[in-house]
């Protein structure tokens, strides 16, 4: 019955967070249960006392500080160095310039929005297919959830109890092997296509760009080299990433406003907001769901079909594929690591990072898929593309994230197999 009230919410539009806390009522009321409503609030708060979701305002914090400031214009003319002058170069200056923001900005939603406004645009004057440029900056939003910072990386390293920091350091090499294989894909695409080749900035504008960008890089470098020096805690390295995007906005490039600042902490406080209401309520569903012993019957259950780790996640990938097409990665993820991850670890061995990297990944492909696609409809509002001309030409980016998948699905096999 309370599978039955948690599906009604969900298809009455009910917001996520309102069906996890109601359902988890239901079930109290419905059990007969009543001690179970004196722990109730406890419950509810008790899933946001965590030090590491602090995390999660402070990025998006350092996102909007960035857009405001023009830090995000001047990693784009610092990617144009890199890549501009190859064929299809404004395709490959996209995708660079999202690899870049991917270490900031930590959501994929929030990245897709600043990208679309910044790079379609341009693409389309270079003669660019509207529906490709679209795509392209949809699919570096993919990005975002793997290379760190991470907000699902943050959010799984609380719910699986494993040092965040060592999060953001498993979605590395996956999330450079991603960049790859879509560098491959713009590389096959522009020569099919024909796409128009880029030209090189000269000598003395990429040294004004050089010059320009290296404040900008700072963020980044700041992010990722504390946590991987150990020097800062993924939250101290937020924070330190949102008082220099603040300063080298206000200071450096002149166009952050301190008048700004108040209408740039209200979209903060909105949206990291809703993240954390969702995470509360997921605690006390999520309580329920052990009380019930719904892990241990679903262990059961998969034990029963398989014993082999490539094929348990291979189940994994395709239940989550679904999963995301309708429910929100972030309400996704908190309702399926407390069921799945205890599986992967006792009944396949699998190591908890490798199990966050998959999830996390495959949660966001639901972001640019229909039928709810938010990415989708995100890309086709800020360009005019419409959300099935943007997924069509996604296809060839959504391939190689699942190609992606597949190989940290067989490295489970490979490292089971060695152990």
């Amino acid at each position: 019955m309370t599978m039955l009230v948690f599906l009604g919410l969900l298809f009455m539009a009910v917001p996520i967070c309102l069906v996890l806390a109601l359902s988890a009522l239901w079930y109290i009321y419905s059990s007969g249960n009543m001690v179970l409503l004196d722990s109730y609030l406890q419950q509810l708060f008790g899933a946001i006392e965590s030090y590491g979701l602090m995390a999660i305002p402070l990025f998006m914090l350092a996102g909007e500080l960035m857009n405001e400031g023009g830090l995000t214009l001047r990693l784009i003319n610092l990617a144009r160095i890199l890549v501009g002058g190859f064929k299809g170069g404004l395709a490959y200056i996209n995708l660079v310039a999202n690899m870049m923001m991917a270490a900031i900005m930590g959501s994929a939603a929030s990245q897709i929005a600043i990208m679309s406004r910044a790079m379609v645009p341009a693409m389309e004057k270079e003669g660019y297919d509207k529906p490709y440029a679209a795509a392209i900056t949809a699919a570096g939003g993919l990005l975002s959830p793997i290379i760190p910072p991470s907000m699902l990386f943050v959010l799984f390293g609380v719910l699986a109890q494993v040092p965040i920091s060592e999060m953001f350091i498993a979605g590395i090499i996956p999330g450079l092997l991603m960049a790859f294989l879509f560098f491959l894909a713009i590389t096959i695409m522009g020569l099919v296509y024909e796409y128009p080749k880029g030209e090189w900035p000269t000598r003395e504008i990429a040294k004004q760009y050089m010059i320009m960008g290296l404040p900008a890089i700072l963020i980044p470098v700041i992010i990722i080299g504390g946590i991987l020096t150990g020097l800062a805690t993924p939250t101290e390295s937020a924070a330190l990433a949102s008082l220099g995007a603040l300063l080298v906005g206000k200071f450096i490039y002149k166009e952050l406003r301190f008048r700004q600042l108040p209408s740039i902490l209200k979209s903060t406080a909105y949206n990291s907001g809703m993240v954390i209401m969702l995470i509360a309520a997921a605690g006390v569903f999520g309580w329920v769901i052990v009380f019930e012993e719904v892990p241990q019957n679903a262990a059961a259950w998969i034990a029963q079909q398989t014993s082999d780790p490539f094929v348990f996640l291979l189940m994994v990938m395709g239940v989550l594929l679904l999963v995301g097409m309708v429910i929100d990665g972030i309400a996704a993820l908190i309702l399926v690591v407390p069921i799945l991850l205890p599986i992967a670890q006792t009944q396949f061995g699998i190591d908890a990072y490798q199990f966050g990297v998959v999830v996390c990944l495959t949660l966001v492909l639901g972001l640019l898929t229909p039928p709810v696609g938010a990415g989708l409809f995100i890309a086709s509002s800020m360009t005019g593309a419409t959300p099935m001309q943007i997924f069509k030409a996604l296809t060839p980016f959504l391939i190689s994230s699942l190609i992606t998948l597949v190989f940290l699905c067989w490295e489970a096999r490979l490292t089971n197999f060695f152990l």
